[in-house]
């Protein structure tokens, strides 16, 4: 019966850049972009993937998300933070994108999260606590309306480099809100809405 009401909804409207023919877009629209993320794993993921895509378009990054997966330890921040002899390594894997400033961050950050666990702070109770725990939503209308960046996601910048965290200027802060669901900026009439209003 899921199954079946899904492949319903998934014939109503999707926001505009979810109306795509490629697969790995439109899954990614379907089922992870704006969806509340509690798995601290796949919040370091999203906030990896979201920098490695500064300056390049998000089906560049979803289509060597595997290869990333591979080449970072399917993102284990504990195993991440380790990998600073391996950056080497790294720049010369083809399958990825060869950032060194990148690369550097991802590894940083993994650092940052195995400390704040070792504190006994979870990345994902971090991550949430800018939201008070509750998703934001802006009600978009039009894909026109989505804002590059917010007041929120520069006091989140500015308070993740203040803790340690590298490459989260509030542009990349702001995307990784998007993909985490700690806002909601799905078009109003996009069917992922019924499915988040359950």
């Amino acid at each position: 019966y899921n199954r079946w009401r899904y492949d319903m909804l998934a014939e109503k409207h999707r926001c505009a850049w979810g109306q795509t023919s490629n697969d790995l877009m439109r899954e990614y629209h379907d089922e992870e972009w704006g969806r509340p993320s509690h798995d601290s794993r796949h919040l370091f993921e999203l906030l990896s993937l979201e920098i490695m895509q500064a300056g390049l378009s998000w089906q560049t990054v979803l289509n060597k998300r595997a290869a990333f997966k591979q080449a970072f330890a399917n993102f284990d921040y504990r195993q991440v933070q380790q990998m600073a002899p391996k950056i080497p390594v790294l720049l010369e894997n083809t399958q990825i994108i060869r950032n060194r400033l990148k690369v550097m961050a991802i590894i940083n950050n993994a650092r940052v999260i195995a400390q704040l666990a070792a504190k006994g702070e979870d990345f994902d109770h971090y991550v949430w606590a800018f939201v008070n725990n509750q998703p934001i939503r802006h009600h978009i209308t039009s894909h026109d309306q989505v804002p590059n960046t917010t007041d929120l996601a520069k006091h989140m910048s500015k308070q993740m480099k203040a803790d340690g965290f590298a490459f989260t200027g509030p542009v990349v802060i702001y995307s990784f809100m998007q993909a985490a669901g700690l806002v909601n900026d799905h078009e109003a009439d996009c069917f992922v809405n019924q499915i988040l209003d359950e």
